[in-house]
């Protein structure tokens, strides 16, 4: 079943980067968030910040998570499905603004956190945030990211975005951070 998992996560950072390979270098992306959020827009990880649409598009028409002024995108979160390392295909225009970020800053360093729900022994917790931030990791590698810039932790369920026991709490725990 591992081995399944990783056959599929290699199978799309494969099919990114063909894509990515294919895709026009001309122009910028003006794009910021919508600013609809609550909270501080660190995108820290609470209830309601950091989180986008299906379909990658803010209320504005914008795409989520790109910024065309070089700063680092506002959304620093990314969530996962219960006991899974994937990473949702609703993300993608995130991790891809954060890998912009990075290519076009070369000194700037990001500390990939990984976080669970609160289910499962607290070892297979530490190992699933791990993966978690792992594959994050491997994403921004194909999009061009200097391994040297990118430090995967794993917090397992010791850090909960939210506290309570039902499946929204557990929704907002099973992330991985951006920390820079």
């Amino acid at each position: 079943m591992q081995l399944k998992s990783h056959a599929r996560t290699l199978a799309i950072a494969f099919s990114l980067a063909l894509i990515a390979g294919c895709s026009s270098t001309g122009g910028t992306q003006d794009g910021t968030m919508d600013g609809s959020r609550s909270g501080t827009g660190t995108g820290t990880g609470t209830a309601g910040t950091g989180q986008v649409s299906s379909s990658g598009i803010g209320t504005d028409g914008e795409r989520v998570g790109q910024q065309a002024d070089g700063r680092i995108p506002e959304v620093r979160t990314i969530y996962f499905d219960f006991d899974s390392d994937t990473i949702k295909s609703e993300f993608e225009s995130v991790l891809t603004a954060h890998a912009r970020y990075l290519r076009g800053n070369g000194g700037a360093e990001v500390v990939l956190q990984g976080h669970t729900d609160e289910r499962g022994t607290r070892e297979y917790n530490m190992a699933l945030g791990e993966r978690r931030a792992r594959a994050v990791r491997r994403f921004l590698e194909v999009q061009g990211v200097s391994p040297s810039q990118v430090e995967v932790v794993s917090y397992g369920e010791e850090r909960p975005a939210v506290g309570g026991h039902d499946d929204e709490a557990y929704a907002e725990n099973r992330r991985v951070l951006f920390a820079y």
